[in-house]
């Protein structure tokens, strides 16, 4: 006589002593073959695919928009000079690759210094930093505080948490005295962090937030 044999394997278990055969009360489950397993994973990839080219081509629809705004192609970099440039009124350069400067201060005691302008999604106390090419002021835009840790599993939603504004020479100083490597990522304690703050606390003074500023500093810290 000839059988059939079918590979099975353990698909969906279900409770105890419910199962109608009684030399399964005490072990009893469902069976599927791997072949509609494997189909069904197939599905479920397909399902997810077809989702994310979905979002994708809506994010394609909202970045042409954002850089109608902006000008430029939606980056966080450019997204962050842009913001940066209409509350705090900055002239940014005409060139997007200008080594080292992204624009200059237009009024107040910083009329005519140059700033380099920096959007990070996380403030991670990292900050990049091109020795060759300084700025006068590095004016950083942040998210939330977070550690520098896996990106796994993780998002990073653009959000305006805290604004800090640097000297660029007094925290080259401050580095150099505690023997930092300075270029990509330069670790910058976080009391340094707070002494910069502008935003949300005005822990420094050098350029005066206004009420106004403050209100439109608000409007991106929601997701």
């Amino acid at each position: 006589m000839d059988y059939e044999w079918e590979i099975t394997q353990h698909k969906r278990f279900v409770p105890c002593s419910t199962h109608p055969n009684f030399c399964f009360v005490k072990t009893s489950f469902m069976l599927g073959t791997l072949g509609e397993i494997h189909n069904e994973k197939k599905r479920e990839n397909m399902k997810k695919l077809e989702r994310l080219a979905e979002l994708i081509r809506a994010k394609n629809k909202i970045d042409d928009e954002i850089a109608e705004i902006i000008g430029r192609p939606s980056l966080i970099g450019h997204i962050g000079e842009y913001i940066a440039s209409e509350i705090f009124k900055i002239e940014l350069e005409q060139s997007a690759i200008e080594k080292g400067i992204d624009g200059r201060f237009t009024q107040g005691s910083l009329k005519g210094q140059t700033v380099n302008i920096k959007f990070y999604a996380k403030r991670e106390n990292l900050l990049d930093i091109n020795s060759d090419h300084l700025p006068d002021y590095y004016l950083v835009i942040t998210g939330p505080k977070s550690g520098a840790v896996s990106s796994r599993g993780a998002t990073r939603p653009w959000l305006i948490s805290g604004v800090y504004l640097f000297n660029s020479q007094k925290l080259m100083n401050k580095l150099k005295d505690r023997g930092v490597r300075i270029g990509i990522a330069t670790s910058v304690i976080s009391k340094l962090w707070d002494e910069a703050e502008i935003y949300p606390n005005q822990r420094n003074s050098i350029i005066p937030v206004s009420e106004e500023q403050v209100q439109q500093l608000r409007l991106f810290s929601q997701v």
